[in-house]
């Protein structure tokens, strides 16, 4: 069976059921805190999970792309040496909420993975939970008694809290679980050993095919349990691995969701995929490498097209970092060991979006772009992987005990991108080791001190009134009455604050780039500055430095008015803007990411090159003129989603759109968006809008920076004030003839730089003769120590360097005046670093102490500044010791 026909076959199967399908989520995560990716099929449902939403539909079933490579599920460093794990992977699910319980979950699974998948039941082994004395929880006997009626009890095995206790974190909804286990492999291997045994032992042929979690409770911050008002289930079926048993395969990567990929790469680099097993020591042969390499390649690109797909960026940040360090795995490993020294990955783009476009159309949309944003990341890393290599090789000549140091591997890591199994492999290729512990050291302070930055802690909600709902009312009215329904305190490094819940709230939460309102909460008896507004699984969250007296009372909410009206000028902004680089780049210039306050506006879009003044110029009287034909804000809200699509509004690829949306039009033939944030009555509300800077923030993407309103009135003042300071410099008494006074003033300027170029030639010529004529020989080195006159550092370097490749063995320090502070020059022939030592960076170090100053460089060449002129005969008597 086809992996498209097995991911259709689940779907259908459980639309049989009456499950409604449901499309994945996007791969990246917002509006959660606690996650950078989606990590589990249930991450799109926690809100129902939680309560903070009702249900549309009582049973789901989806396919859900998940990630996993950073914390509590990371297993980056097992993809490719094993068989079956993965970065990015699908999660077949299926999902009742306080609907079917276990035995129906339990009775499908069985006849899904039986009777139409056809996988024989003498392969299957399941697990249930034991219980936890500590905890309180007893065996699950019902899961046990279901079991049965399916399953010979010598299959039915129990498993501890942590193999069959789901948590989603350390707080929030958990249960027991039931997984079901497959054993596949040969019947030589099954006669020797039973597959129970051999269950939860990280066997590469008996694995965890499908986990039905049954969500009975909720973790509480003190870690006490305590039960949900309704019972969930919550299953996940790895899809890679059903694939490997139904196709009758061993590894994931045999079969046609991997292969076609390993094939295309194969045929790139001029190896054959061997199909050979990591070895379990770790020691693997070079046929075992390339094919580790090509499993980790294969599985690296379909983790960072879906991701960059749904909207990350490789960057140096948070979730962005994550997908640059997947990408440059890649790299390194199709550079270590498969000798490929060019950017590669970005042409298997085309091979997964023909595998994979039909059920994952996102990918189809942006292959192009997706394969420029990889091969852009491919580029700059080859260099940088090219830099560090030079700095390994470097660092080899003055490596002492033959290992290098903790810090040296850690700095490669940090710096150049490597890994600390290519700095192993560089230093043993030359016969070196690496100081592992010293690397784990600097690794763990690191980590650290990223902890310390990142603490945080969360008390459990303190109910005040027991009121379901979290209204936003901030579309229509700024101010209303309302309650506090729950709070809680949250600890940040040194700063305390709270979390606010309202029964009904005006205030709009951060989300879509636009930042969060603020405002006040004013009682009978008191008032408290609202400091932010969060969205936290679809909770709306008020921030507060401190709680009101009387907790219980009626408050009147009101958000900052014109901060709010600011802040709605510049998002309607974006919309005009959006439409506009349509129209002048194209309709590939999508929204790629933006940032909405109240003083200015980012906008994010792709592009490959920079706009141009034209453009942009035309750019802004598109947007101004749509501003001057006062437009009327449409706004359609719960909109089926399909009929906003028909509307034609756009849709954000890695953005999470419900069943029903909220549609804006600024004139249905300019600009129609799905959008949650907050708008203008009025295009001419805005006012004026004007673009600041444009700029490139990585491969294939741009950034507007813009502002609105009274921001372009202060700004053309601002230019006018500037214009009118440059006019008095300049005596040009008429504003018309600035450009050509300031172009006399550049060209007099560049006739003077030249002259004193032509003066500076004149002397670095005498100087050079003159320190010619001061070298003396000390016993076959070539050495000179003088005080120069020559005001130029560049000119000094320049002159050393001649002298260096002009005379064998040579040693020369002088010092000059720059900007009436003393200056040393240390240069030294490579033969006299190499074969007695000398070495630049350190000698002008310990000379430098004279002039009360300091510096460095490399061992050929060194300089250093101070504050004490009358050190300077000084620093160079010391300099002569050197000798």
């Amino acid at each position: 069976m086809k992996a498209n026909e097995v991911r259709a076959t689940f779907l259908r199967f459980f639309q049989e059921k009456q499950h409604h399908i449901v499309p994945s989520a996007p791969i990246v995560v917002k509006n959660d805190p606690t996650l950078l990716f989606t990590n589990a099929g249930m991450n799109q449902f926690k809100d129902l999970f939680l309560g903070n939403e009702n249900p549309t539909y009582a049973r789901i079933a989806d396919t859900q792309k998940c990630l996993r490579v950073s914390g509590k599920h990371n297993d980056l460093e097992e993809v490719g040496h094993d068989t079956y794990h993965h970065t990015m992977f699908e999660m077949l699910g299926n999902w009742s909420f306080g609907d079917y319980f276990k035995k129906e979950a339990i009775s499908w699974a069985w006849e899904l993975l039986t009777e139409v998948y056809k996988i024989p039941k003498e392969y299957l082994y399941v697990t249930i939970f034991e219980g936890d004395e500590k905890e309180g929880l007893e065996l699950d006997t019902e899961a046990y008694e279901l079991w049965k009626q399916f399953v010979p009890e010598n299959r039915i095995l129990k498993g501890n809290k942590k193999d069959n206790f789901w948590e989603m974190g350390d707080t929030g909804p958990c249960g027991p679980c039931t997984e079901i286990h497959v054993d596949i492999r040969p019947a030589a291997e099954k006669a020797l050993i039973e597959g129970k045994d051999l269950v939860n032992n990280d066997h590469p042929q008996v694995i965890e095919i499908w986990n039905n979690v049954f969500m009975e409770f909720n973790r509480k911050a003190d870690g006490t349990l305590e039960k949900l008002p309704n019972q969930h289930v919550d299953t996940g079926m790895g899809f890679e691995r059903l694939c490997t048993v139904l196709q009758g395969k061993t590894s994931n990567y045999d079969t046609d969701v991997f292969q076609p990929l390993i094939q295309h790469i194969e045929a790139i680099v001029g190896i054959k995929y061997q199909f050979t097993s990591p070895h379990p020591t770790g020691k693997n042969s070079l046929a075992q490498q390339q094919d580790i390499a090509m499993r980790v390649i294969a599985d690296h690109v379909r983790a960072v097209t879906f991701a960059i797909a749904d909207g990350q960026m490789p960057s140096n940040n948070k979730a962005g970092y994550v997908i640059r360090r997947i990408l440059r795995r890649a790299v390194r490993y199709l550079y270590s060991f498969l000798n490929v020294k060019t950017p590669t990955i970005y042409h298997l783009v085309k091979v997964l979006v023909n595998e994979m476009g039909d059920s994952f159309p996102e990918i189809v949309a942006q292959q192009d772009f997706i394969a420029s944003t990889i091969q852009e990341e491919e580029i700059t890393f080859l260099r940088t992987l090219g830099n560090g290599i030079t700095r390994l090789e470097s660092y080899f000549k003055n490596i002492k005990n033959n290992t290098v140091e903790g810090n040296t591997a850690f700095e490669l890591f940090d710096t150049y991108g490597f890994p600390l199994d290519l700095t192993q492999l560089i230093a043993r290729e030359n016969g070196y080791e690496v100081d592992v512990n010293g690397f784990n050291a600097a690794m763990e302070q690191q980590k650290q001190r990223s902890r310390v930055a990142s603490e945080i802690s969360k008390d459990d909600w303190v109910i005040v009134h027991n009121i379901e709902g979290n209204t936003f009312v901030g579309y229509d009215m700024l101010q209303t009455p309302t309650t506090i329904t729950r709070y809680r305190k949250i600890v940040e490094k040194t700063k305390t604050y709270y979390q606010l819940l309202l029964d009904v709230t005006p205030f709009y939460a951060e989300s879509g780039g636009q930042i969060g309102d603020t405002g006040t909460l004013v009682s009978d008896t008191e008032s408290l500055e609202i400091t932010n507004t969060i969205k936290e699984n679809n909770l709306i969250l008020h921030l507060t430095d401190t709680l009101p007296t009387d907790i219980t009372a009626t408050f009147q909410a009101s958000v900052h008015t014109q901060r709010r009206k600011d802040i709605s000028k510049n998002h309607s902004a974006t919309h005009l803007l959006h439409s506009a680089l349509h129209q002048v780049i194209g309709k590939h210039a999508t929204q790629k990411g933006s940032l909405v306050t109240d003083t200015y506006f980012r906008f994010d879009f792709v592009s490959i090159t920079e706009i141009g003044e034209e453009n942009k110029t035309q750019i802004e009287q598109i947007v101004n003129q749509k501003i001057a034909d006062q437009i009327v804000l449409e706004e359609y809200r719960n909109t089926p989603i399909q009929e906003a699509i028909q509307m034609g509004a756009m849709a954000l690829f890695g953005e999470k759109y419900g069943e029903n949306v909220r549609v804006i039009v600024l004139d249905k033939n300019y600009s129609v968006e799905l959008c949650g944030g907050t708008h203008v009555a009025n295009t001419l509300e805005i006012g004026y809008f004007k673009i600041l800077n444009e700029s490139s923030i990585g491969a294939g993407i741009r950034r507007i920076e813009a502002i609105t309103g009274n921001k372009v009135i202060e700004y053309y003042q601002a230019q006018n004030q500037l214009l009118q300071e440059i006019k008095e410099i300049v005596k040009a008494p008429i504003v018309q003839n600035l450009p050509k006074q300031i172009q006399k003033l550049v060209e007099d300027k560049k006739a003077l730089e030249q002259q004193i170029d032509q003066l500076y030639t004149q002397k670095s010529k005498a100087i050079k003769q003159e320190i010619k004529a001061a070298i003396q020989d000390y016993n076959g080195v070539q050495a000179a120590f003088l005080k120069i006159d020559l005001e130029s550092p560049e000119k000094i370097k320049n002159i050393l360097l001649e002298l260096q490749k002009e005379i064998n063995n040579t040693y020369i320090v002088v010092a000059s005046m720059y900007q009436n502070k003393p200056l040393l020059s240390v240069v030294i022939a490579e033969t006299l670093v190499t074969e007695k030592n000398l070495h630049a960076g350190k000698i002008v170090k310990a000379i430098a102490q004279e002039i009360k100053g300091g510096g460095g460089g490399q061992a050929t060449f060194a300089t250093a500044g101070g504050t004490h002129a009358q050190g300077i005969e000084a620093a160079l008597e010391k300099a002569k010791t050197f000798l």
